[in-house]
């Protein structure tokens, strides 16, 4: 089986809208090493990071970070190690003023 290391996912999404950052390839597993948030801007602002198995609708129990305060011109950085599957989806929103001045970033690797 082999192994891709990569940028999974990089977005500047719309402030306010649920948006998706990464979907999983079909036939394909995913471990996703890390996420970093950037508020770029001059605002303190919130982010949301959920991820929907076989990309269904987003449910409560969907998230992993909801509405954590980043501060304006601040970085999240995490090492979360999610395993993923084929069609699941890594959604992010970010909130706020500021909300589409935030850049979002997956990283990790496909195991196909």
């Amino acid at each position: 089986m082999p192994t891709t290391y990569k940028v999974l996912g990089q977005i500047t999404p719309a402030g306010v809208t649920e948006t998706d950052l990464y979907t999983v390839p079909a036939a394909t597993s995913t471990v996703a090493s890390s996420i970093i948030i950037c508020n770029r801007s001059l605002y303190t602002g919130t982010f949301r990071v959920s991820i929907s198995v076989g990309g269904g609708a987003t449910a409560n129990k969907d998230y992993i970070y909801y509405d954590v305060i980043i501060l304006s011109k601040d970085t999240f950085i995490a090492t979360v190690g999610l395993t993923l599957a084929a069609t699941d989806v890594v959604r992010v929103y970010s909130g706020g003023i500021g909300g589409d001045h935030f850049s979002f970033s997956l990283y990790g690797s496909e195991l196909t």
